[in-house]
């Protein structure tokens, strides 16, 4: 019995060191738990943070945005000037005869929005639209030429004149004069 009991106290000497041994495993454990739940309420409150900074520098960007173009607008209010400044970057840099140049360009071009750009052209433009100023400057630009270079083509004509398509030119002529490109020409080279 004897032996029995010192088994028993050796078994219960070596469950207690375990014991303890789980304690301490588990005491680091929280330890190490607790860590890293404070880690991640930190980084939680960061990324939280980090949100709040966005959306305030959205709006930010927002409100800039709406001021620079209120401002762009604002420092154009004169229509006279702001026609003046189209007139002369269009005639003056024959941007026409680029066919990708558009009201869209125009408008970036001058500072303006395009629905200021759309407003001017209706209160202080005969042609009602930036589309149909840029269009004029092209079709004089084809006429003159339909009259000065009687041995180029047609489609050469509508390309140097900024015309996308020859079609739309031809369309633009007979609109506006009721004649064909051929027959323009026919005009001014008959006694050549």
């Amino acid at each position: 019995m004897a032996d029995n009991q010192k088994q028993l106290q050796a078994e219960n000497e070596q469950l207690r060191a375990e014991n303890a041994e789980l304690r301490k495993q588990l005491d680091y454990t929280r330890e190490q738990f607790v860590r890293l739940m404070h880690r991640n309420l930190d980084l939680t409150d960061r990324i939280e943070d980090y949100m709040q900074f966005r959306q305030r520098v959205e709006v930010a960007r927002e409100l800039i945005d709406m001021n620079l173009e209120r401002i762009q607008n604002a420092d154009l209010r004169d229509d006279g000037q702001l026609m003046a400044i189209v007139e002369t970057k269009v005639e003056g840099e024959r941007l026409h005869l680029d066919p990708d140049f558009d009201a869209a360009a125009l408008a970036k071009l001058v500072g303006v929005s395009k629905e200021r750009l759309d407003k001017l052209f209706r209160n202080k433009s005969m042609y009602r639209t930036p589309e149909a100023y840029i269009d004029n400057f092209r079709l004089l630009s084809a006429m003159r030429l339909l009259r000065e270079k009687p041995n180029y083509n047609i489609a050469s004509i509508a390309e140097d004149s900024g015309f996308k398509h020859v079609r739309t030119m031809q369309r633009k002529l007979v609109d506006a004069l009721g004649l064909t490109p051929a027959e323009y020409r026919a005009l001014y080279t008959r006694d050549l």
